[in-house]
């Protein structure tokens, strides 16, 4: 008998009590499940029951030694079942939320690669500036930008982005190019609501940790492609995080200051709530999505 029948014999008889009860419950004879109990506590070394003629009964090391067996048989079962459904071909719904900008540029196009090579999945994508309950809504997984609350939640790392602070060529000629975060006192400023903690203040690092500089906004919007049309139209300086630029700088309508103050970078992650088994389509998103973040935003 191996090792893995032997700790699924013990463990029937330490839940169930009794060696005819895990018996029935294992289709095998009272006489093989007893056999196989006392050869474990012979290899073991340990008495695991106390037996009378009346009741079956754990000794504290067969306590702990059943705590032990159902850890094992538990991975046992996780392993079997991921196998299982890596030979399935995904299917059904599956809802995920990300920020708004960040889904529209760079989950969007991995969800609808990933829609493309299982044609039997169908996603519902919620694109938002703001964290929602997974749970709550509905959702199975989500993408999330910057520090992560102690939760209920499990995370998988896909990256980081930094913020920082970006103004058209054009108002740069006009007003100059601020040599320190202080210099942002005598600019215009397009503050992003949903970016920052308070619109009139920038973070940055200073020689002592994170400072916070007060700043004049000309315009405080609620939407991150808003306050980086404005910096592209001349109106002022915006801090805005490196992703939501990225067309903008290659085009050469914005250019970034000040990248020596900037704050430390910010994780990405996958989130999902926490489970043993995910479904074989958030899975294999989940893989997806890592691999393919990690690739543009490791750092």
């Amino acid at each position: 008998m191996d090792r893995l029948e032997a700790w699924t014999i013990f463990a029937a008889v330490g839940e169930r009590g009794g060696f005819a009860k895990a018996a029935r419950q294992l289709g095998r004879s009272p006489a093989a499940v007893t056999r196989a109990v006392a050869a474990l506590e012979e290899r073991l070394g340990l008495r695991l029951f106390n037996r009378t003629t009346r009741s079956v009964a754990l000794t504290d090391d067969g306590l702990r030694y059943l705590e032990r067996c159902r850890h094992v048989l538990g991975e046992v079962a996780a392993l079997e079942a991921a196998a299982s459904a890596a030979r399935q071909e995904p299917q059904g719904s599956m809802a995920l939320t990300a920020p708004v900008i960040f889904g529209r540029l760079h989950v969007l196009p991995i969800l609808e690669r990933f829609l493309a090579d299982h044609p039997a999945v169908d996603a519902r994508l919620l694109l938002l500036d703001r964290t929602v309950s997974l749970v709550e809504e509905g959702l199975d997984l989500g993408i999330r930008i910057g520090r992560l609350p102690d939760s209920s939640l499990r995370a998988i790392r896909a990256g980081a982005v930094t913020r920082g602070v970006y103004a058209s060529p054009a108002y740069l000629r006009r007003r100059g190019v601020p040599k320190e975060p202080g210099d942002l006192r005598e600019h215009d400023c397009i503050a992003f609501s949903a970016a920052t903690p308070a619109a009139d203040r920038w973070s940055f690092r200073g020689a002592r940790g994170s400072v916070a500089v007060a700043i004049r906004p000309r315009l405080v919007v609620n939407s991150g492609e808003a306050a980086i049309d404005a910096a592209v139209g001349g109106l002022g300086l915006t801090c805005v995080l490196s992703y939501q630029v990225t067309e903008a700088l290659a085009a050469g309508t914005l250019r970034r200051v000040l990248t020596a103050f900037e704050p430390p970078a910010m994780p990405i992650h996958v989130v999902h709530p926490a489970g043993r088994h995910l479904p074989a389509k958030v899975r294999l998103f989940i893989d997806r999505a890592v691999e393919e973040l990690r690739g543009k935003f490791t750092r």
